[in-house]
């Protein structure tokens, strides 16, 4: 026996819910009306119409219908084309071409017969994953505006500049990043911190800016693909279900071979890039940093307590207000009479440097709660467009043909980095490069009798490292901002980015360090 009635009044939304059985179908005009048949759910049971809490969703295929392939493969080339032709060749901010894109989105979901509170849903459920990483990336600039004002950068320029060799600068760069980076386990705090005070030295010396980006990026890079500190690698082994510190001693099949190479690139392009024109100004800037900043062994007392940190294993925000807080302790120290608000409107827009060389005074003028605001736009634009491609299957779709007829070992690995440098191009969430294509390929690799760690470097190799190459990715985006280089100009000079994935590639079809599963476990 069934009964049957429409109701509007529990969800404000017309449904009609039918029980069976005990057990009651909701049949709904509205694609996956989660709210809907949770407030009906809460509802019914409250209004002690059944004392069962199961209830079965039949959406209405009228109004939705399953995305097929062909159909998801014109809306993410047409996206594409888009945010290309924005960003490459009109040269528009990614935010202008990210809103097109989100707009038709949506209105290809309307048109499709998807409900607003779908398309919010879609959009909130993309906002989500990135709110601890917006955080962070608020606290960095009020970090940078604190770090230069207590003198920590500038004293990290002094001594750069009397450390290292204008010769081997490039390679040093990339040395130096790379081992604090394993150290620390976070790029985004490595190029933000030492990545500035390094960015400087070299501007100063009159080497490209693009070539120090990519060499601070690539270091930064490697050091958070290596650390066992880094949520990516992390989260890369367990995507995988893969021993952490088996699939980091796995990950140098192709990470040494990347770093390698990059070093001797480096070194090479390097070698002649500081010009004998700039040695007078290398003078010239270290006495201005130490007339107006004071330049002491203890700026490196923040370091340390970053190292302490990460060894303890300190989540970041806690790790970032302790740094913030020291460097305020440390402004006061230097500066005793300093006004509580003018550090506070610092931290707010960033430090600004007047000590009347116009060279030291923009390379020092940055940092700030605001500057970050732009990157921050960025993120929650792209973070609502991933949402939306994953609320309306277009990515999920996209990725089964890669999946399937996959003949070889060589050609499993090449489709799943492929899939992870996909999601990066299109969602542009570094995290979810991991997960989507961890998730699609598990099964295919096990059938290829490939070892979980075989797994878990495709994914570090096609998706941690490559989201930084991507102008409105959240990692991309935030490099740019932070050292002032565009995406695209620095591109070409990050080396280990661009290696890591040929390097994987490489092993998979020669099968050059590419882990199989013992022949009783394959299947």
């Amino acid at each position: 026996m069934a009964q049957a009635g429409w109701y509007h009044g529990l969800i404000n939304r017309p449904c009609c819910i039918i029980m069976q059985q005990g057990r009651f179908f909701i049949f709904t005009h509205y694609y996956r009306r989660t709210t809907a048949v949770e407030a009906v759910r809460v509802g019914l049971f409250t209004a002690g119409l059944t004392t069962s809490k199961e209830l079965i969703i039949m959406p209405n295929s009228k109004k939705w219908r399953s995305v097929q392939l062909p159909e998801a493969l014109l809306v993410l080339l047409i996206m594409l084309a888009i945010m290309g032709l924005g960003v490459i060749k009109f040269g528009l901010s990614p935010q202008t071409p990210v809103i097109l894109v989100i707009a038709l989105i949506i209105l290809w979901a309307r048109i499709r017969g998807a409900h607003w509170d779908d398309i919010h849903g879609g959009i909130i459920d993309g906002i989500k994953t990135g709110i601890i990483p917006i955080f962070i990336f608020l606290l960095i600039g009020a970090l940078i505006s604190v770090w230069i004002a207590a003198g920590i950068i500038p004293s990290m320029m002094v001594f750069g500049f009397h450390l290292i060799s204008a010769q081997w600068f490039v390679p040093s760069v990339f040395l130096v990043c790379a081992i604090i980076g394993t150290s620390i386990g976070s790029a985004f705090t490595i190029i933000s911190t030492i990545g500035i005070a390094l960015f400087g030295i070299g501007t100063t010396m009159g080497i490209n800016p693009a070539l120090i980006a990519g060499a601070i990026i690539s270091g930064a890079i490697f050091g958070d693909k290596t650390s066992p500190l880094s949520d990516s690698t992390n989260l890369a082994a367990a995507i995988a279900e893969a021993d952490l510190f088996d699939h980091i001693r796995n990950l140098m099949w192709s990470t040494i071979p990347a770093f390698v190479v990059s070093l001797v690139l480096y070194a090479v392009l390097g070698a002649g890039a500081a010009t004998q024109s700039h040695l007078g100004k290398i003078q010239t800037t270290l006495t201005v940093l130490n007339n107006n900043f004071t330049i002491s062994w203890w700026a490196a007392l923040p370091l340390v307590v970053m190292f302490a940190c990460a060894l303890l294993k300190i989540p970041a925000i806690a790790t970032l207000l302790m740094n913030i807080g020291l460097a305020i302790v440390m402004i006061f120290i230097e500066q005793p009479h300093i006004a509580l608000t003018k550090i506070a409107t610092m931290i707010e827009t960033g430090f600004v440097a007047k000590t009347g060389n116009a060279g030291v005074d923009a390379l020092l003028s940055r940092g700030g709660i605001s500057a970050m605001m732009s990157t921050v736009s960025l993120i929650l634009l792209t973070l609502s467009l991933g949402g939306l491609l994953m609320k309306f299957n277009l990515i999920q779709t996209a990725m089964v043909p890669l999946t399937k007829r996959l003949k070889g070992a060589g050609a499993t690995v090449t489709a799943a980095i492929l899939a992870g440098i996909g999601v990066n191009i299109f969602v542009g969430e570094q995290y979810l490069s991991v997960i989507l294509p961890g998730k699609a390929f598990k099964t295919t690799f096990n059938q290829r009798g490939l070892a979980n760690l075989a797994l878990s470097r495709v994914l570090e190799d096609g998706g941690t490292v490559i989201n930084y190459l991507i102008p409105w990715g959240v990692a991309g985006a935030f490099a740019a901002n932070t050292l002032g280089v565009a995406t695209l100009a620095y591109l070409p000079f990050c080396f280990f980015s661009l290696l890591s994935p040929v390097f994987s590639i490489i092993s998979g079809f020669t099968g050059w360090g590419l882990k199989h599963q013992p022949a009783n476990e394959a299947g």
